[in-house]
Formats: structure tokens, sequence, C-alpha cells
């Protein structure tokens, strides 16, 4: 298995495994489950994508796509929001 990603959270880790499987490549989520213990692990860098040696030309291009879509997002999202902080109980960062 070879990373492909490295994922800041599970949400991205996730959509990053699911258009992979969509394509066909099997993914798979290191670290997945250890979500759980983040108060006892480090914060960061625990969270990679995975796929098989021979899918990871074919897994590298889904993976530029997927963050060059996740980048767009967040920046339309900043945008709607003027740049300020998230207000209310509600709003989480991306």
């Amino acid at each position: 298995m070879h990373t492909v990603y490295r994922a800041e959270n599970l949400f991205d880790a996730h959509l990053v495994k699911d258009a992979l499987e969509h394509a066909q490549i099997p993914a798979f989520i290191a670290g997945e489950y250890l979500t759980g213990g983040v108060g006892q692990l480090p914060a960061l860098d625990y969270l990679a994508v995975m796929v098989p040696d021979s899918s990871v030309d074919v897994a590298e291009g889904i993976v530029r796509h997927v963050e060059a879509q996740l980048a767009e997002a967040r920046a339309a999202l900043q945008e709607l929001d003027g740049g300020d902080e998230p207000d209310g109980p509600l709003a989480v960062p991306c």
C-alpha cells in the first residue's frame, strides 16, 4: 500500500477515499480509528489515504482533483463569510 493523501481531518480523508473508490480504486484510511484518542496522541499527521501500489499513478490524479475542489470550496466559503471569524455555536471552520 502507498500513501497518496495525508488528511487534515476525517471528512477530507473520506472524500478522497470515496472519490478513489468511485474510480474503482480500492482505498484505505490509515489512522481512522485513532481519532477517538486524539487527546492522547499528536494532533497532526495521523490520517492517510492509502491505495495499492499498482494504482498510485491514477490515484494521484484523482487526489489532485479532489484537493482542487476542496480548496475552491473553502475559498468560496471564506468569500461568503467575508473573511470574518465564524459566529455562532454551529459555525465550524473548514
